[in-house]
């Protein structure tokens, strides 16, 4: 499903081609630039950005980064050497107009719509972040928390509902790829 269309841009940049598993979903409308690599059957949703020029992006196996969306990351700098990459796990669940610069998600991380997660912050697995929610620079879901507002702050521990549902969502984004893959194949 990787793209070979002009309403998609894969960017070289310094030397970095983007590296996309051959199952992954990119939408029109996308722009991948520099070192990011995209896992297999993970689906990149219409009109997102994902820029890695200096440091890299890596997202792993059916994770869905959903429409809007922007991630970065940051070069190094004065007390951070390695600067700070984002790193996105596998049957991660990011909601549509998010913003992911310089975080970690952790396998089967949750981050709702319209959320921000800054650099140095982390979603451990089954963590859920709310819609419209900041996490700050430094701050840490554990896993199976819920945190909400701007600062995110702990809500509650998520019920295994909750986790069962973001599970269910995974599945739902990895089979709506392939039929949004084939209706957008004639593009």
């Amino acid at each position: 499903m990787t793209p070979n269309r002009p309403d998609v841009s894969i960017i070289t940049l310094n030397g970095k081609t983007p590296q996309i598993d051959d199952s992954a979903f990119i939408a029109p409308g996308c722009r991948i630039i520099g070192d990011v690599t995209i896992g297999p059957d993970s689906s990149i949703w219409y009109n997102c950005v994902i820029r890695a020029e200096v440091n890299r992006v890596v997202i792993g196996a059916r994770t869905n980064i959903q429409d809007g969306s922007i991630v970065h990351c940051d070069g190094p700098m004065p007390g951070v050497e390695d600067g700070f990459p984002t790193i996105i796990g596998d049957d991660v669940l990011v909601g549509h107009n998010v913003m992911l610069h310089g975080c970690i998600l952790h396998d089967r991380a949750f981050v709702g719509l319209s959320s921000t997660v800054m650099n140095g912050a982390v979603i451990e697995g089954d963590g859920m972040l709310a819609a419209g929610a900041m996490l700050t620079q430094g701050k840490r879901i554990e896993a199976g928390q819920l945190w909400a507002g701007s600062p995110a702050r702990f809500v509650r521990d998520l019920n295994e509902a909750a986790i069962a549902g973001m599970r269910l969502g995974v599945a739902h984004y990895v089979e709506n790829a392939k039929a949004h893959a084939a209706a957008t194949a004639e593009i």
